[in-house]
């Protein structure tokens, strides 16, 4: 069984952009938690958002405005509230609860991240939680892609003994495959867990494994409590990973098979090395990346 490396507390909060407020659970600088293949992972706990008019003809749209990423992929799963999105090469839509962007940067894109109109008219509880996933040196430079994942897309698995149900986001879980397609052998599991119950959930050896706590106390490999606004990292090698529910229980679960390539990376870009980063600069300079049609 994997072993529970460490059990991380979430660090203050910080604004991205201004509308999101994030907690980074951790980022592609963290080279000791073994987190390969994945490289930042933001939360957005619940936060209330007044709605309304800013003044007397234009909602407050909050987020973050034009911006550019290669390199690597954006998920984000909303837990509630809105997003609408659009790129440099004609993705977007909006995201409500339960929904999930998936944004391949690839070679390089520009796009921007706001509350919908309806969510900043009529406010609320907003809270996300969004990943950036590497991709393999053979597909840093692949053509942008978005997939606009629709909750009713995503499969549900019961699990056994009525210990809970999962969202199979992506990757396989009891044999049922999840809705997004990825460029390596990742799961990403969005789970609820009864209290009292537990689940051994099916974990290669070779997977690296992270546990995101929403909401609950749960025990993890038989000796580690992880509570709400933790994280969970583990040690390599083991295979599967037991969970048992103290209480009620929401989790985010992702394991993935390490690419084991370097990871130089600047700000907005993810590359293999230096010059590749000195590159996407030049390339965003010299509007290689293309532009938002607004």
């Amino acid at each position: 069984m994997k072993k529970v490396a460490n059990v991380w507390q979430a660090p203050e909060k910080h604004w991205v952009g201004n509308g999101f407020h994030v907690q980074s659970m951790f980022n592609y600088n963290d080279r000791d938690k073994h987190l390969d293949p994945f490289l930042l992972m933001d939360y957005n706990p619940p936060k209330y958002f007044q709605g309304g008019r800013r003044d007397n003809s234009a909602f407050d749209l909050r987020g973050v405005e034009e911006h550019p990423h290669r390199g690597f992929e954006t998920v984000t799963i909303a837990y509630q509230g809105e997003v609408a999105h659009r790129d440099s090469h004609g993705g977007g839509g909006t995201i409500g609860t339960g929904d999930v962007q998936w944004m391949t940067a690839g070679s390089g894109i520009m796009h921007e991240e706001m509350h919908s109109e309806k969510f900043a008219k009529e406010g609320g509880l907003f809270e996300m939680v969004q990943l950036w996933v590497n991709l393999p040196a053979k597909d840093k430079m692949t053509a942008p892609k978005y997939q606009a994942i629709n909750s009713a897309e995503i499969p549900v698995v019961a699990l056994p003994n009525a210990a809970g149900t999962v969202r199979v986001i992506a990757g396989e879980l009891l044999h049922i495959h999840g809705a997004a397609s990825t460029f390596s052998p990742i799961n990403m599991w969005d789970t609820v867990m009864n209290a009292g119950k537990s689940h051994l959930f099916s974990v290669p050896a070779a997977h690296n494994v992270v546990i995101l706590v929403l909401d609950g106390t749960v025990q993890i490999g038989g000796d580690h409590i992880a509570r709400r606004g933790e994280l969970a990292t583990f040690e390599r090698g083991g295979a599967d990973v037991l969970v048992e529910a103290n209480n009620d229980a929401k989790l985010l679960i992702l394991t993935g098979q390490p690419l084991n390539e370097p990871v130089v990376g600047y700000g907005p870009f993810v590359m293999n090395s230096r010059e590749e980063i000195v590159q996407a600069f030049d390339d965003v300079k010299n509007g290689r990346f293309g532009r938002i049609d607004h």
